[in-house]
């Protein structure tokens, strides 16, 4: 079971360090596997390597390993920054020091990195079986823990010690069980187009649908061109409906006005992230103007269509609420830049292959740098017109949004009360 766990829903463990700190040792001593590929020549490992296994006591993780924090030259830089990226979905970092070496600038300085991310961290000094004497410094003499991969020294109290470190609570975040009761009725609506894959439904949808039958509620599901039939089919009125969010007007216009709505992203964008932080910037689309710049942030790669969501129908919708030619760049997977300087707006796909502390990571950038950040099923169900809705399963947020509109309608009946020319248009 616990291999069928999506990469997105198990703990990230990133491991750092210098080349040859043993970090790759150390990962097959945790496992108790031969995963990683171990050499006494510095920079074997290059790239971030995952490997998603089960370790006890933490059940389903993803182990990265990521290339020395003293990597050289140029490629050197790169596969630091890489390793960078990688530590964005930690949920818990190894900080790896060899005894021979001693904690130094590197280490202090991803530490640093660490905890401005505000990720939990371990300090490993490995290779005690050298019979090296290190000192640790008073200030990680609570996170340390000296090892041995090759005698497995310490590795049982290593585990034990990670399976405290992480935050569990980020692991047992509903995503709709807290919106239904046992025996509730909810109508899933996915649609089967040349986007669909083949022969499966999609994470998300699965997702769902399992969390769902654990809280002994009854998932129906149907197209998008059966939903009137289902109504009619069955016995009693559902409690929610969820669906793809590229049928939104649709399933609006034939889901029954006191039955909830809403959308797999909308209910994703909650579990993975901060849905009201992606509602506000959903309330931002109002200031887009001609000339703006948007980033377009997926998290995964895939073949576009020729009315894909993220390159075609976001740009044209957000080009005509603007009122004239916006500018958009794309980014695909772990991608995502530190600058967000030139942006007016941030748009991230539903994230469903992105841990939720890479999420976090990303809205927390965008936060800082003072950009309104919106997922593909917010700003959808915004741009259509069925904003309101679409939150009906959030009454919290409804208010939110009711309360930004008369703002904004308040501003702009003073501009047009004080304005001098008539109707308040601008000569």
């Amino acid at each position: 079971m616990a291999q069928r766990t999506p990469r997105s829903q198990r703990p990230h463990i990133v491991l750092v360090g210098r080349r040859n700190a043993g970090k790759s040792s150390l990962i097959n001593a945790i496992t108790q596997q031969e995963v990683a590929l171990v050499s006494d020549v510095p920079g074997t490992t290059t790239d971030p390597v995952y490997k998603s296994m089960e370790i006890l006591p933490l059940g389903p993780v993803v182990i990265i390993d990521t290339a020395g924090l003293d990597d050289e030259g140029d490629l050197g830089q790169m596969r630091i920054r890489k390793t960078r990226e990688a530590l964005r979905k930690a949920d818990l970092a190894l900080v790896v020091v060899s005894v021979e070496h001693g904690l130094g600038n590197f280490e202090e300085r991803i530490i640093n990195y660490i905890k401005e991310l505000k990720i939990p961290y371990l300090v490993v000094f490995s290779k005690t079986d050298l019979g090296v004497h290190c000192t640790v410094p008073e200030q990680e003499q609570e996170r340390a823990h000296l090892v041995s991969a090759a005698t497995g020294e310490g590795i049982a109290e290593l585990r034990e010690a990670m399976a405290k470190a992480i935050p569990q609570k980020d692991f047992q975040r509903p995503i709709v069980g807290d919106l239904v009761s046992p025996g509730d009725v909810v109508v899933l609506v996915t649609p089967i187009d040349l986007a669909a894959p083949k022969g499966r439904l999609i994470l998300p949808q699965v997702q769902v649908i399992r969390e769902l039958l654990d809280h002994d509620a009854i998932a129906v599901i149907a197209k998008e061109r059966e939903l009137l039939r289902t109504f009619s089919a069955l016995g009693q009125r559902p409690k929610l409906v969820i669906t793809d969010s590229q049928v939104f007007l649709k399933v609006d216009a034939d889901t029954p006005p006191d039955v909830q709505l809403t959308s797999f992203s909308i209910l994703f964008a909650r579990y993975k992230g901060e849905l009201e932080t992606l509602v506000r910037g959903a309330l931002a689309i109002e200031d887009l103007r001609p000339g703006d710049r948007v980033l377009m942030a997926e998290g995964c790669t895939h073949h576009s269509t020729s009315d894909d969501i993220g390159t075609v129908k976001i740009p044209r919708w957000l080009r005509a609420y603007a009122g004239g030619d916006i500018q958009f760049d794309h980014v695909h997977g772990g991608q995502f830049p530190d600058d967000l300087s030139p942006y007016s707006l941030i748009v991230m796909c539903g994230s469903c292959m992105l841990s939720r502390r890479e999420v976090l990571y990303r809205l927390r950038t965008a936060q800082m740098g003072g950009k309104p950040v919106v997922n593909y099923g917010v700003l959808i169900s915004y741009v259509l017109g069925i904003f309101e809705r679409a939150l009906s399963p959030f009454p919290e947020l409804q208010d939110l949004v009711r309360q930004a509109k008369r703002r904004r309608h308040d501003k702009q009946h003073i501009r047009l009360r004080h304005s001098p020319f008539p109707s308040g248009l601008d000569a």
